[in-house]
């Protein structure tokens, strides 16, 4: 199973994604599910994937090679974010409909889904939800954040975090926040965690991070936000009846120290 989530503030975005691609008593494997590019120092893009393994390898190195062949039509030629999100979805239609040709009657789900997101220069950095049907839909005001894979467990956090005005930072964390709370939930997905923090406008992907199971940065995260979920939890206010039970026991402490 896979969890992939990216977010879009108004500073830039974040994009974090799990690794793990198989999970079973005997057998665990990982395959990284996100991908950058930056075919030229104006632009910048990430696809996050989901789905059959065999099907967003294709999708990835059908971009990749429409890149170094000078295809017509490749993540060059877009002059808005909203055509390159366009050409990956045509793409990612074209491989998912030759992956279930080619393997028709077997049973096997050949579909795919991605998050895409990146800037062109000139235009505003953008998220978009790709599904496997071959459709799109853009983060928005209201829903700053996009999701894929096993995303019931993660979703919690971002909704009581997330608003366009939260900082690049604070996004990541609460991302990984998401992630844990899903490896928690579901052995399918796990590490490595990767987190790609992209400022607007400049076309820079190096904080980028790949974080394996025993990173210490990634023991802080999980070990503080236990201790704050703990420590909230003990906060939340007393019934009335506990309230009056512990008035009682208060009160006869006070007469036993007479």
């Amino acid at each position: 199973m896979t969890y992939c989530v990216a977010i879009a503030t108004n500073d830039g975005l974040v994009f974090c994604s799990d690794s793990r691609t198989n999970a079973g008593p005997d057998m665990l494997s990982s395959y990284s599910k996100m991908h950058t590019f930056q075919p030229a120092n104006d632009r910048i893009f990430c696809l996050l994937t989901a789905g059959n393994l065999a099907t967003t390898q294709a999708i990835v190195e059908r971009i990749t090679q429409d890149i170094e062949d000078a295809a017509p039509r490749n993540l060059l030629t877009c002059n808005k974010i909203n055509d390159a999100a366009q050409y990956v979805t045509e793409v990612s239609r074209r491989e998912q409909t030759m992956a279930f040709e080619a393997t028709e009657g077997s049973g096997i789900d050949t579909s795919a889904s991605i998050i895409f997101g990146g800037q062109i220069s000139g235009g505003r950095h953008r998220l978009f939800l790709i599904y496997s049907a071959g459709n799109f839909i853009s983060d928005s005001a209201e829903t700053p954040f996009l999701q894929i894979g096993e995303s019931k467990y993660g979703k919690p956090i971002l909704d009581r975090i997330l608003t366009r005005s939260t900082s690049l930072e604070d996004a990541a964390r609460c991302a990984i926040v998401s992630m844990d709370s899903t490896i928690r939930s579901n052995a399918t997905v796990g590490p490595p965690i990767e987190v790609l923090v992209y400022e607007t406008n400049s076309f820079d992907s190096s904080h980028q991070v790949k974080m394996e199971a025993d990173n210490a940065y990634l023991h802080e995260i999980k070990r503080s936000w236990d201790e704050t979920l703990k420590a909230g939890f003990r906060d939340l206010p007393k019934f009335e009846w506990e309230k009056h039970a512990q008035n009682i026991s208060n009160n006869n402490q006070r007469e036993d120290t007479f």
